[in-house]
């Protein structure tokens, strides 16, 4: 009832104006009223689903007469299939569409701009929903919103599960129509982005390395990110005069990189990391940088993924390239329980060029947590340190500048705010001049954010006045219907498999053998286990693999006692091979697999996992890669896994590779692969290739195995990385077995070898 009196209410007031309201029904009577518009008219879209359809939106209102296109019902205008919106008129308003269960395929969903040369300006998108819109193909990359033109809004809009490659929001500066844009994106929610395991995961990007010479003075403020975790950027800017403000980053594995460009501005945001591996702040590179009064709270980042990292540069350095940190200020910012800052981060052969003319000051770094507060990697002698407070119970000694204190915290819901019982540094004429020109706030002689209204104020705009208001659970996955099903023949096993295909079914074997004269493909979230701990034997008689996991489900299999010796194929489990953008997970735990001659597990090219769990288990007798990553070779940093583990298995009488894992190319945008490897017992394993091969992983444990009569006089483990990496070799039992060999990447500690 309110909603058709608020529609009934816009009619009156489009007729008193002169102007039209006009309901449409499909795409034909939606081109005729664009073409017809005039200032002030609204175009209904009638409620239901648009699929296949691309609205072009060219017509002209005015300031004080915007046109506007808006849903029937806000949430109820499905746009779905191959289908995407462009704009490229004038005072447009769209208000209200949900873009779902679609794909746009190299184009963006949302793009501001009609046929190449007619641009948006003063258009505004607002009230809309982009919600796992897709292309099939994960490498089939595109954006979701391709900002062109000048002075557009992007507001109370909702952005989330983005899966293929391309950044989510891209603020475009190809020619000077889009150049000094000052874009609005504010008060919209971004969410749920998975790693990508790949580059090109931005949630935020404006601009790119040609452009970076330009200013964009795009302002994104007041917005709530919440575990975008594409890649190490959730923003990047690769262009000058940009400001972030009042943001909520809220577990997101990632930062705010300051890549290109110069003069962009950092205020006022909340880094709420609450301990999540990879969250970080800001990466700061180029010039004229400002970072202030913002909160870091338990953000876990290392290195250039820390709370704060100054970048070294390269001396002369094209713009494209990394331009020498000068004349930054980095000032009222508090840090609670971080990772240690990093400074001089990235320094090389190449990146020689030092950061100077920095004002670190007037900052507050609370740890009760970690030793050290920050990590050097060159010269900090031109990084001006003052007026900073650090608890007295850190150990590290500090460079001069920093006071160590006692620090009261005052605990406001959300975070814990360290608050400074000393005074800092006054603010000379020089910055309060430029400060009041740059910030909304302003700099201050106490440490710390002092603005405690402005930090709940941040808080409850994030979890109010973010995104759609009409997007809610109902708009979400449903909860999914479970089916248990007994199966006594292969047959009973191929229809249960037929038959569901959507929600989760768990298939149960009863009998001592079965004959698969197929694969079993797996197109649900699906369970395997058995009713009893006897053994099972499985028969094959085709070539590629016996199970196959289809993209998008959740596989576990549980307590199951396997003979392979009769299964004939390359494969025992496949992933998926078709490229699908969509994420799978597997989950293998208290089972036994014998005399398998095949590979146990191969990742295909281009499939992707969040996570592969592997515990428990016992593999005896068997022949061929157990675990296959290696198909990835494109030299680009692409990935299968995210997060793999493998923990208290026990393997016996292996004879070829456990475990190879290839990460080609020098791409340091990512966070994984991440690896595992904890509790297990191997003995009598032998190949002719390393027994473990790390190629690429960037982080990775390998500790409290106990590696017996494997591989003896070849080679155990092999790290081989040509990025930077962080691996943990520790406390291994290491018995009449091959070398290991490491890299600079390694830290090694209490590995018995005998």
């Amino acid at each position: 009832m309110i909603k058709l009196l608020l529609l009934k209410c816009c009619i009156c007031i489009a007729l008193l104006s002169g102007a039209n309201t006009i309901i449409v029904k499909n795409a034909d009577e939606l081109k005729k009223a664009n073409k017809e518009a005039k200032p002030g008219d609204i175009i209904v879209l009638q409620d239901g689903i648009w699929t296949n359809i691309t609205i072009s939106l060219n017509c002209k209102g005015t300031k004080e007469q915007p046109i506007t296109f808006k849903a029937q019902t806000a949430g109820k205008v499905i746009i779905s299939g191959n289908s995407k919106m462009l704009i490229g008129g004038t005072y447009i308003i769209v208000d209200g569409l949900y873009f779902t269960n679609g794909y746009a395929g190299n184009d963006a969903i949302i793009k501001f701009r009609v046929n190449n040369n007619e641009l948006a300006n003063n258009c505004r998108v607002t009230n809309t929903v982009i919600n796992n819109f897709n292309n099939p193909k994960r490498m089939d990359e595109n954006y979701w919103v391709a900002l062109y033109g000048k002075h557009n809004q992007i507001d109370h809009c909702s952005f989330q599960n983005k899966k293929n490659m391309g950044v989510m929001m891209a603020v475009i500066l190809d020619d000077e129509r889009s150049r000094e844009n000052f874009h609005s994106i504010n008060n919209n929610y971004f969410g749920f982005r998975t790693p990508l395991a790949s580059n090109t995961g931005e949630t935020l990007r404006v601009g790119v390395s040609q452009h970076c010479e330009f200013n964009s003075n795009t302002q994104i403020i007041d917005n709530f990110f919440e575990n975008c975790d594409g890649e190490t950027e959730i923003i990047s800017l690769k262009s000058g005069s940009n400001v972030i403000r009042n943001n909520l980053f809220k577990e997101c594995s990632g930062a705010v990189v300051l890549r290109h460009g110069d003069n962009n501005t950092v205020e006022s945001n909340v880094f709420l990391g609450n301990n999540k591996p990879g969250t970080g702040g800001v990466r700061i590179i180029n010039k004229g940088q400002w970072v202030v009064n913002n909160l870091f709270y338990e953000c876990r980042g290392r290195d250039f993924r820390s709370p704060i990292a100054i970048m070294n540069g390269v001396p002369n350095s094209p713009a494209h390239r990394y331009v020498q940190v000068t004349d930054a200020v980095i000032a009222n910012n508090s840090f609670y329980n971080c990772t240690p800052l990093s400074f001089c981060d990235g320094s090389d052969a190449e990146r020689s060029a030092t950061p100077s003319n920095v004002a670190f000051i007037n900052n507050i770094y609370f740890n009760n947590t970690d030793n050290i507060a920050y990590k050097k990697h060159d010269d900090i002698s031109r990084i001006r340190f003052a007026g900073n407070i650090i608890n007295d119970a850190m150990s590290q000694t500090m460079p001069d500048g920093f006071n160590k204190s006692s620090i009261n915290t005052q605990n406001e819901g959300a975070a814990i705010i360290p608050i400074s019982n000393n005074n800092g540094i006054a603010i000379s004429d020089s910055l309060n001049a430029i400060s009041s020109t740059r910030l909304a706030g302003k700099l201050s002689a106490t440490p710390g954010i002092t603005d405690i209204a402005k930090f709940k104020q941040v808080i409850a705009n994030a979890e109010t006045k973010c995104g759609a208001a009409w997007f809610g659970p109902s708009f979400m996955t449903q909860e999914q219907t479970r089916i248990r099903v007994t199966c006594k023949t292969a047959d009973d096993v191929y229809k249960a498999l037929q038959e569901n295909t959507t929600g989760s079914l768990e298939i149960i074997l009863t009998k001592k053998k079965y004959q698969f004269p197929a694969p079993l493909i797996l197109n649900a979230n699906v369970t395997v286990s058995a009713r009893s701990r006897r053994t099972i034997k499985f028969n094959t008689a085709f070539s590629d693999f016996l199970f196959y996991i289809t993209a998008g489900n959740n596989i576990t299999f549980k307590k199951l006692r396997i003979d392979m010796d009769d299964v004939e194929t390359k494969s025992f489990i496949s992933s998926d091979t078709s490229g699908s953008s969509n994420h799978s997970n597997l989950s293998i735990t208290d089972c036994h697999f014998k005399r398998g001659k095949m590979q146990f597990f191969n990742a295909a090219k281009t499939t992707v996992l969040d996570s592969i769990i592997i515990t428990n288990n016992t593999f005896t007798d068997n022949k061929g890669i157990l675990f296959n990553f290696s198909h990835e070779l494109d030299k680009k940093g692409y990935y299968n896994v995210e997060k793999l583990v493998i923990a208290n298995n026990t393997i016996t009488e292996h004879k070829g590779q456990i475990l190879v894992m290839q990460r080609t190319g020098n791409d340091e945008s990512t966070m994984g692969p991440n690896l595992s490897f904890i509790n297990n017992k191997l003995t009598d394993c032998k190949s002719d290739e390393p027994l473990i091969h790390l190629y690429g992983t960037q982080v990775s444990a390998i500790m409290n195995n106990s590696f017996t009569n494997c591989n003896g006089g070849k080679t155990l483990i092999l790290f081989e990385d040509i990025v930077r990496a962080a691996h943990s070799l520790r406390s291994n039992s290491i018995i009449n077995s091959g070398k290991v060999v490491e890299n600079q990447f390694v830290v090694s500690d209490g590995n018995v070898v005998k």
